[in-house]
């Protein structure tokens, strides 16, 4: 047997393996690096926490506010949440009452 069909046969023979391992390594790549690859894994947890922490917030604010409309309603109402509600969409004042000013900047509550 000749050199030249030693090396194409040898050659041949390495083929598979070859493109096994660039295989291997192409899949290796994209679980590292890949948008859903364990180094992104990382951003997407960080993210997941954010939205937890925003979904608890907004949780928080809708209890406060059903309790502001479970106050108002007909079966539950509350006079002196109706008269202040009332006096604060106004801007009126009763008589008796003690007015202290704030500037414009300035948020009442």
């Amino acid at each position: 047997m000749s050199i030249a069909a030693e090396l194409k046969r040898r050659a041949f023979a390495a083929v598979p393996p070859v493109l096994g391992l660039a295989l291997v390594g192409f899949f290796a790549w994209h679980t590292l690096h890949g948008s859903r690859g364990l180094i992104a894994l990382g951003a997407i947890q960080e993210q997941i926490a954010l939205a937890e922490t925003e979904l608890a917030r907004l949780e928080a604010e809708r209890v406060r506010m059903e309790r502001k409309v479970d106050a108002l309603r007909v079966e539950h109402l509350d006079g002196d949440a109706l008269d202040e509600r009332a006096r604060l969409m106004l801007n009126m004042a009763a008589p008796d009452d003690i007015v202290l000013p704030y500037g414009p900047n300035e948020r009442l509550y």
